[in-house]
């Protein structure tokens, strides 16, 4: 996990493969890439300080090719704008991939920021990591 000094962490986990069901299929680290997972917990908060840290570990994400990326946002007390253009920036790069990106545990600021925007209707949203995984 790396921390910067503005206050966000960013833990990045390439998951097992996963079965059509969601479920695991192999050991962390094994399997074929495009029907891979993994897992970016995130803590702190995003703002235009930090943000661009975030874009860079999200597009290293990116070039993984994974099947799902998971973003644990449980322990995000506050995203501004910028935080939010990013983590839209990398929805729209995966989209067009097949890969599918799962925001999960927004605490409430967060989430009241995406329904303000609307976004709540543009990101995949789940309450925890597992179902996140099983979706």
């Amino acid at each position: 996990m790396s921390k910067d000094h503005h206050g966000l962490a960013i833990e990045i986990r390439r998951e097992s493969s996963v079965t059509a069901g969601g479920g695991p299929a192999t050991r962390a680290g094994e399997g074929d890439p495009a029907t891979s997972a993994t897992e970016g917990r995130l803590i702190g908060e995003i703002d235009l300080r930090n943000s661009p840290r975030l874009r860079a570990a999200l597009l290293e994400i990116a070039t993984g090719k994974p099947r799902r990326v998971i973003l644990d946002l449980s322990s995000v007390s506050y995203v501004d704008s910028s935080g939010i253009g990013t983590i839209v920036e990398f929805k729209r790069r995966v989209d067009p991939t097949g890969e599918v990106l799962v925001l999960v545990g927004l605490q409430a600021r967060v989430r009241g920021v995406l329904e303000i925007t609307r976004l709540d209707h543009f990101f995949r949203i789940m309450d925890t990591v597992e179902l996140a995984r099983e979706a």
